[in-house]
């Protein structure tokens, strides 16, 4: 017998994972249609959260966890962001002085900071793979933890740390196809960036097939931590908000094994070029108008506004409808 490779494991908990309620989020659906709300981005946020949660659909414990990593191909000088800035940033979010700390404040969002071994950057993804195997499970593992708590909606996103763009540029063209340039910014770094990725590519090229080894190879240890939280929430039965590109690239390795494993996903917010790009190939749409996000956990705050009221209107729906039941 073959010896059981370390993520397995995961490729069996996907296999597992609990089926869509589609009663539930019909009966959602109906709902709004009788108020003539049918066609509305709010009936579908509220029947997404029936069809996941399998009852009434609600959201009083959402919770934001945030993930840092370091990147090995940030010693090429691909970005314009120092090294210290998502220690800073951690540090900032630790002290409750990050903007997010605010946002979560006001919007009564609990938020957890994972600090995923800064100090030690993956290897550089141009030349050898960023995490093995077993270094990669683990990471997806302890993303898991993410969702114990209570949570009843789990935010997923990353602190922005030098070189991420360039690592989910690899990521979406090893799951999605198209060019590197596809997915990058076109700014003056761009043809430096796009070299390293083709070079990614290739080093990689025997595992393309298999979109958890490609998340071991090409990806970072925020983006295994945000896939293992997003997975831990489909399996839990718990909505997930995605806060914007990186999480996208997280969510995308899970899309490529099978498109059932972010069912339970709405996205806040998608940038233009790859992001927008990258949630046109994972048909989410973003619930924030452009321009309304300020990075880092931020957009999902934002978000859950927009999902309490549709929950909000939902409740006030199925009151309405048991009042006239009565009557």
């Amino acid at each position: 017998m073959p010896s059981p490779r370390p993520l397995d494991d995961f490729r069996a908990l996907i296999g597992r994972m609990p089926k869509l309620d589609v009663e539930a989020g019909t009966a959602v659906t109906n709902l709004f249609e009788a108020n003539r709300a049918g066609e509305t981005r709010l009936a579908g946020i509220a029947s997404l959260f029936a069809n996941v949660s399998g009852g009434r659909p609600s959201m009083s414990r959402p919770s934001l966890a945030l993930f840092a990593g370091t990147h090995g191909i940030a010693r090429h000088g691909i970005s314009s962001r120092r090294m210290d800035a998502t220690l800073a940033m951690v540090g900032a979010c630790g002290s409750g002085d990050a903007p997010v700390n605010h946002l979560c404040a006001a919007n009564m969002i609990g938020l957890k900071v994972y600090d995923l071994a800064l100090h030690l950057p993956t290897g550089d993804i141009s030349a050898t793979a960023a995490m093995d195997e077993r270094n990669v499970a683990a990471t997806m593992a302890f993303g898991m933890e993410a969702i114990a708590g209570g949570a009843d909606c789990v935010l997923v996103g990353s602190i922005g740390s030098t070189g991420d763009e360039t690592v989910a540029a690899a990521l979406f063209s090893a799951l999605h196809g198209g060019a590197p340039s596809d997915w990058l910014a076109d700014d003056d770094l761009a043809g430096k960036r796009e070299t390293l990725i083709v070079d990614a590519l290739k080093t990689h090229s025997a595992v393309l097939g298999d979109p958890l080894a490609v998340l071991a190879a090409l990806g970072g240890r925020e983006f295994a931590a945000m896939a293992g939280a997003i997975l831990a929430a489909r399996i839990e039965k718990v909505p997930v908000i995605l806060d914007g590109t990186t999480a996208l690239a997280a969510a995308s390795a899970l899309w490529a094994i099978d498109p059932a494993t972010i069912a339970h996903c709405l996205l806040a917010d998608a940038a233009p070029g790859a992001g927008a790009h990258a949630a046109a190939k994972l048909g989410l749409e973003p619930l924030l108008a452009e321009g309304l996000a300020a990075g880092e956990g931020t957009a999902a705050a934002l978000a859950t506004s927009t999902v309490r009221d549709a929950l909000a209107l939902h409740a006030g729906f199925a009151a309405q409808a048991r009042a006239a039941h009565h009557h």
